[in-house]
């Protein structure tokens, strides 16, 4: 028992050992990992910037060059002979058709004049249902901007036609230099922003105030990305720029330099200022590839490393298989020596005597050992009948009635037969099993071994539940044996609840896939640790001395072995075990 408590110990502590150790080579992976990672993901994430800086200096210079491409024209225009004379109340009509032809063949949304008050008196679409003419826009600053004799720009959604574009305006001068009223052309640009959302690529532009102007995704357009205070938002309010927008704000964050959080989601972050209109050009690129790609470098360096190690162990398995086979070599060599030598020495016919003679003592000493292990096994069968006995005896000195005496007396008879019996199967260890096997009915065996641990089970309080089926279940055997296996097996149960809270013994037989199925149940203390196979070697018990010799389990699993079945153990949940006897169905018998 010290001796197995002693290896149950040990093998704990090298469990022990080896998760210890296997935990530390993970932390060191994992330490390792990790600056790998971060060196991965700071060159993907370089790699991704120097890609987003190229990409946001190409739309930059697409944007730069749609505002540009009409710069000249409002000034061109703005000394235009028919639009001076339009300006001092001279060929309006004529000056109408001509700023659609200016417009058709330039591709703009509409060019118009307005003079000094802001009232549009010529325009591109005078002859569309949504015209400028006859509009007032001296609200907007870029009226307000040409009038002084600057040049006016803004970007605003349009107050006659609810549209959004870029207005460039230019004064008109008269006679002595004055200014006589303010020529201007709209830009559409939502041709641009069809072109980021058809690309697949996030691109928005905001203006001074952090409002979105431009978006490859409609739903951020008008939205603001920093909040915007009310004395502001009434300035934007009174020159009508975004209509009736509510300029909402965005859940945008500036995380930190070159990243940005949009709705949630990480993204590389690129700006580019656009000075002409005073805006910034945004360009978003997904974070998360660049997540992926440095945790794929990581796992392609674990796997190169995992590679290597393995081609280190295959070259140390190497070397030592060939120093090995050295060492064999050598080894053989120096045996052919001895042997050799040994042939030579006068003491060989000595040497051939005490081998015999140590031979001859080995054999005697099996002999013993066999003789002791049968004398053992005959004294722990013959303990059961016995215990049984005086269980019957002890009852009939209590029972004084004649007839209940007789009754003892007859199973006293019975009990003393099967001690006969018993005694006849000495046979069993001296020849194998399998002679005068015959059809036998494991429902009928349990009920004649019941009538035996019966005593055993109300003398210590254990409550039997049983689970036979109602048909036979039959298998080809000797009956007495497999009775003796299921005693063993329930006496065992017995004995290991005897000091459990709860003490009950199920016993279950089934047929199943051709096998007959017994089990027997307990809620004692389990297997404590130990194996079938320990269990099974003679002599082998985890109780105090003198409550067994070992051999049950021992002998049981002969028997089970000389029937062609198998003997299974194991704990179950919360207490207890159960022991599970498969042995093959007779197939004679399922065809009668």
């Amino acid at each position: 028992m010290n001796d197995l408590m002693g290896a149950r110990i040990g093998g704990q502590r090298r469990g022990t050992a080896r998760r210890y150790w296997g935990a530390v080579a993970l932390a060191g992976l994992l330490v390792a990992a990790l600056p790998l990672f971060l060196v991965s993901r700071s060159y993907f994430e370089t790699l991704e910037l120097q890609r987003a800086q190229s990409r946001v200096s190409l739309y930059r210079s697409t944007l730069v060059n749609a505002l540009e491409r009409y710069q000249h024209l409002p000034f061109v225009l703005a000394h235009d002979p028919f639009v001076i004379a339009a300006a001092e109340g001279r060929g309006r009509e004529a000056l109408n058709r001509r700023l659609a032809a200016f417009a058709a063949e330039a591709r703009l949304d509409a060019i118009y004049l307005m003079d000094t008050t802001g009232l549009t008196v010529a325009a591109s679409n005078h002859d569309q249902p949504l015209t400028f003419l006859g509009q007032n826009y001296s609200f907007r600053p870029y009226f307000r901007a040409a009038l002084a004799g600057g040049r006016g720009q803004f970007f605003g959604i349009g107050a006659t036609t609810s549209r959004p574009g870029f207005f460039i305006a230019e004064p008109v001068r008269g006679a002595g230099d004055a200014v006589i009223g303010v020529v201007a052309l709209k830009l559409d640009l939502s041709d641009l922003e069809t072109a980021w959302a058809e690309g697949g690529e996030a691109v928005f532009v905001s203006n001074g105030d952090g409002i979105v102007l431009l978006s490859y995704d409609p739903s951020i357009r008008y939205r603001t990305l920093e909040p915007v205070t009310e004395s502001r938002r009434a300035e934007i309010q009174a020159r009508r720029q975004f209509g009736r927008e509510p300029l909402a704000p965005l859940d945008w964050t500036a995380a930190a330099r070159d990243h940005a959080e949009l709705d949630g989601r990480s993204y590389l972050h690129v700006t580019a200022r656009i000075p002409m209109p005073e805006w910034t050009l945004h360009y978003l690129s997904d974070a998360r590839p660049v997540q992926v790609r440095a945790w794929l470098a990581v796992i392609a360096a674990a796997i190169v490393a995992m590679l290597l190690l393995a081609i280190g162990l295959y070259l140390r398995a190497r070397r030592i298989r060939l120093a090995l086979a050295e060492s064999q070599a050598a080894r053989r060599k120096l045996q052919a020596a001895n042997t050799e030598l040994a042939r030579e020495i006068d003491e060989r016919r000595e040497a051939e005597r005490r081998l015999q003679d140590a031979r001859s003592e080995l054999d005697r000493a099996s002999r013993l050992a066999a003789l002791g292990q049968l004398a053992a096994s005959v004294t722990h069968e013959l303990g059961q009948p016995i215990s049984a006995m005086k269980t019957y005896l002890t009852a009939a000195e209590l029972d004084v009635a004649d007839a209940d005496t007789g009754e003892t007396l007859r199973r006293l008879s019975a009990i003393v037969a099967r001690m006969e019996r018993l005694t006849q199967q000495l046979r069993f260890f001296a020849r194998p099993g399998g002679e005068g096997l015959s059809p036998v009915d494991l429902s009928e065996v349990w009920k004649e071994a019941q009538a035996l641990i019966g005593p055993d089970a109300n003398a210590v309080g254990v409550s039997i539940r049983e689970a036979i089926p109602e048909h036979p279940v039959v298998v080809r055997g000797d009956r007495l044996r497999l009775e003796q296996v299921m005693v063993n097996l329930c006496r065992n149960a017995i004995l290991a609840m005897s000091g459990a809270p709860r003490r009950e013994l199920t016993v279950a037989i089934e047929a199943a896939d051709g096998k007959a199925i017994l089990a027997v149940r307990d809620t004692g203390t389990g297997l404590k640790g130990e194996t079938v196979e320990r269990l099974q070697e003679p002599f082998v018990t985890s109780r105090a001395s003198g409550e067994g010799m070992g051999l049950g389990l021992a002998i049981s699993a002969e028997i089970v072995k000389e029937h062609a079945g198998r003997l299974a153990a194991r704990d179950l949940e919360g207490a207890g075990a159960e022991f599970t006897v498969t042995l093959p169905l007779d197939t004679t018998a399922r065809a009668a």
